[in-house]
């Protein structure tokens, strides 16, 4: 008697828990798994072409103006049209770094490396908004300038 009212009491606690779980997501807020929540609104790129102290060391440079529509593909790049070495003279942006121009060998290349070719796998867009999680990041510069100060 005891084994069976302890395998219902099993299985209608499992039977509950799966029915919760199936219309409570906690990354979804209160909206139930079958339900689709309304999208969140998307900003606006930044368009300052001022450039971005970097957060990290060897953190590629973010883009700081608007990339919507730029052609990137197999036939065209339009972001070398400004930031090619041949270029940047007329456009005033800033050139890509030479290591774009190397294969994985460390050879020196007379076009952008197949590589480095498409830019938004690395490079990124800014928009103002708030992050998701805190910075702790301390620049190597500023650590040394603090510690020397201190002594």
């Amino acid at each position: 008697m005891i084994r069976p009212l302890t395998t219902l009491t099993l299985a209608l606690a499992f039977t509950s828990t799966l029915a919760l779980a199936q219309n409570i997501d906690a990354m979804r807020g209160d909206y139930p798994i079958a339900e689709e929540p309304p999208a969140p609104r998307m900003e606006q790129t930044e368009n300052t072409d001022i450039r971005r102290k970097r957060n990290y060391p060897m953190q590629p440079p973010t883009i700081p103006h608007k990339i919507d529509g730029y052609q990137v593909d197999l036939n065209t790049n339009r972001c070398l049209s400004c930031h090619s070495r041949r270029r940047t003279e007329a456009s005033q942006a800033p050139m890509v770094s030479v290591t774009h121009y190397m294969d994985r060998d460390g050879n020196f290349l007379a076009e952008v490396s197949p590589r480095r070719y498409f830019c938004s796998q690395c490079h990124v867009a800014q928009f103002p908004g708030n992050p998701l999680v805190e910075n702790t990041f301390e620049d190597v510069d500023d650590i040394i300038a603090r510690t020397s100060a201190a002594q």
